[in-house]
């Protein structure tokens, strides 16, 4: 398993991704302007990969965009399905290349990529793999889905609810949280549960009836765009889906729990930087100034 932290690693990991593809890019498009990755995808068709893409349905300005890009992909080479409308909104971002998900917080979009906190998961879990697949397949071809059990896909509006809210219960010690909108009432009613059982709880972002005994900080210096939770530093949840009603409950949004120590101590290390840059400025400690060059202290102790 391997994570990508946005902005710093740009561009360069989906680019490598989709070059070393083989047999096969399955990718799901909510946003995309991104040339160099649609350059990528054309270069993989023409090595004879076969690549489909499964772009969202939209209204207004953004049907315009999109509709161009299903131009530009056709014209490509690339096979192009679009999603129903029966959802709110379509708003997951992964993508399957050959045997291995590529699960993501962030849209294949300049000001993603540059300006934005998130985060992508690649694994090769096989249950994951298939089940991603599994789903592409039906949204594409606009039949019924209905979640596995043995997935650590998390899927809305079907899994999303009951699967984050085990989540966040089984939590001992603390949930660090990354989420633009925590408004759900039955989430947020779980969050203090788990703070008056002792367990600090902590957001970067906002959250609706925080009551002073869960810490909520802005993001600062980036704009937020992943839904991310580790609980205890040992499990963690990375995805597209906010703790709020619609995106748990009216959205195609995909997420993916997450058991790797390793990078559930990396996804804490970010988090950690992220909470102190955010703490208030009475909060952080001054920094020490400067003392005298050592040569100026020689001869000052008698």
């Amino acid at each position: 398993m391997e994570l990508i932290v946005q902005p710093d690693a740009g561009a360069g990991p989906i680019d490598r991704i989709l070059r070393r593809a083989k047999v096969s890019i399955d990718l799901c498009i909510f946003r995309f302007d991104h040339k160099s990755i649609e350059r990528e995808l054309a270069l993989a068709v023409q090595r004879g990969v076969r690549v489909r893409a499964l772009i969202a349905h939209a209204v207004g300005r953004r049907a315009i965009k999109l509709r161009k890009l299903e131009d530009q992909l056709l014209d490509a080479g690339v096979m192009v399905a679009r999603t129903p409308d029966d959802l709110l909104r379509y708003h997951s971002k992964f993508m399957v290349v050959d045997d291995t998900l590529h699960l993501f917080g962030f849209n294949f979009t300049k000001s993603d990529i540059k300006q934005c906190r998130s985060f992508g998961i690649a694994t090769r879990h096989r249950k994951s793999v298939q089940e991603a697949l599994r789903l592409f397949e039906a949204d594409c071809t606009r039949r019924s889905y209905a979640p596995s059990a043995a997935s650590n896909l998390v899927v809305s509006p079907l899994s999303a609810r009951p699967v984050l809210e085990k989540f966040l219960r089984a939590a001992r010690r603390d949930l660090a949280i990354y989420d633009a909108r925590v408004r759900d009432p039955s989430m947020i009613r779980i969050l203090h549960e788990r703070a008056r059982k002792g367990v600090l709880v902590r957001v970067l972002g906002k959250m609706a009836k925080a009551n002073g005994t869960i810490v909520v900080r802005p993001m600062k210096g980036l704009r937020l765009h992943v839904r991310a939770i580790i609980r205890d530093g040992t499990a963690s949840f990375v995805g597209s889906q906010s703790l709020r009603r619609q995106e748990l409950d009216k959205r195609r949004e995909v997420g993916l729990i997450i058991g790797n120590p390793g990078v559930t101590r990396a996804l804490k290390r970010v988090f950690e930087s992220d909470w102190e840059a955010a703490a208030p400025a009475k909060e952080k400690q001054p920094e020490e100034k400067p003392g005298r060059p050592a040569e100026s202290l020689e001869g000052m102790t008698g």
